[in-house]
């Protein structure tokens, strides 16, 4: 008798710890009494004001010397071109160069044929106007090569809190819903997360290195489309009774 005791005390000395347990911070408590939750999605749509570049220069010569010093002129026809068309050169970010050997694999022994240097380019372009030709004409340097081309916003932190504005305004609208069809109405925010994220890229293309060269690009290719950003908001309100409205 006295072991049933003692264990029915600790069990219920478990379940009074479990109850009073608190909801890890930061975590909604969807169990308390009085709230309701609700979830939406939000966005906000503009037209791109930016054209974002990005493309690597790759040079092989059969000495380091060499090949930094072709990567190099490559750098230059860059800014060189971005001048011709009345933009900062400095519009054009070129990451560091980075040189590696390269071998022929094809005989039992390893042989060293020579060394690549390569970098990177990030070019915005906020005259629009002017991105089909600059992208044409960086398709005409030799030694660049993976090109990707996108619409974006340069103030994208800005359209993010606007779609999350609007995710919210909806999940308050569909919590205030809810609550009235229960007789009830929604009181302060108890809890709230969000999930921010911007939809693919508008517009993309590749080159590859020393491709032939370009025809003239359809207008509508480089016609900018609208920049969705999307959020999605879910948000523990708590209620109240409509008298104390």
């Amino acid at each position: 008798m006295r072991t049933i005791s003692v264990l029915l005390s600790a069990i219920l000395l478990a379940a009074v710890a479990s109850a009073q347990s608190p909801v890890p911070l930061g975590q909604p408590n969807t169990s308390q009494p009085n709230t309701i939750q609700a979830g939406a999605d939000g966005k906000f749509e503009a037209p791109p004001d930016t054209l974002l570049v990005q493309f690597n220069i790759s040079a092989q010569e059969s000495n380091s010397r060499a090949a930094y010093d072709r990567a190099s002129k490559a750098a230059e026809q860059v800014r060189a071109l971005l001048r011709s068309n009345g933009i900062d050169p400095k519009q054009a970010h070129v990451g560091a160069f980075s040189v590696e050997p390269v071998f022929d694999w094809r005989s039992p022994q390893r042989k060293l044929v020579g060394y690549r240097v390569s970098t990177s380019v990030e070019l915005k372009i906020r005259d629009l106007a002017k991105a089909g030709p600059i992208v044409e004409q960086l398709a005409g340097i030799e030694t660049a090569g993976n090109q990707s081309v996108s619409y974006t916003l340069e103030d994208m932190e800005a359209a993010k809190n606007k779609a999350v504005q609007d995710a919210f305004r909806r999940a308050r609208s569909e919590a205030e819903a809810l609550a009235q069809a229960a007789g009830r109405a929604v009181g302060e925010l108890s809890y709230a997360s969000i999930d921010s994220i911007q939809q693919g890229p508008i517009f993309m293309r590749t080159m590859a290195a020393k491709a032939a060269p370009a025809e003239q690009a359809p207008t509508a290719e480089f016609t900018p489309q609208t920049v969705t950003v999307t959020a999605h908001v879910s948000a523990v309100f708590t209620l109240k009774s409509t008298a104390a409205r």
